[in-house]
């Protein structure tokens, strides 16, 4: 069983999308996925409404989801981290305890752009045409993620 964590800063809008999107391309009998955030500003609040509407337009359901903070326990539970920014990641790998929970954490979008750190744009004090650009970055960097997963 594979386990990926989506690291946002509140996890309520990119990372419960990512986590949506991924769980919706892989088979839930190897794989888990889950969405937390670096803050703790939304623990145990629904994904942002623009979010749930955005995956519900793909037919993908996260308004289940509740919100929760990351924590230095998470590098026990998961095989891989996927942070959607640079200030994602800092806050990551500030709780890191050694180099193997470093080398968990990696760029969402180095997927498709390697090597080359770029955020995903947070679309929390946009409009909807934010989180319609969220989506398809986040989709086509799952559509990679699942390719390499499933070689």
């Amino acid at each position: 069983m594979t386990k990926i964590l989506m690291v946002c800063l509140g996890n309520i809008c990119r990372s419960p999308l990512a986590e949506g999107i991924l769980k919706s391309k892989l088979s839930k009998d190897s794989f888990t996925v889950d969405s937390a955030g670096t803050a703790n500003y939304h623990i145990g609040n629904p994904p942002d409404k623009r979010s749930i509407a955005v995956a519900k337009k793909y037919g993908i359901d996260i308004s289940n989801l509740k919100g929760r903070q990351f924590n230095a326990s998470d590098f026990d539970a998961f095989d891989l981290i996927y942070v959607m920014d640079e200030s994602n990641f800092k806050n990551v790998i500030k709780i890191a305890r050694n180099d193997e929970d470093i080398a968990k954490v990696k760029f969402i979008l180095n997927e498709v752009y390697p090597n080359q750190n770029y955020d995903v744009p947070d679309p929390y004090y946009g409009g909807d045409e934010g989180f319609e650009n969220v989506y398809k970055m986040l989709d086509e960097a799952c559509d990679i993620i699942v390719q390499k997963l499933n070689h």
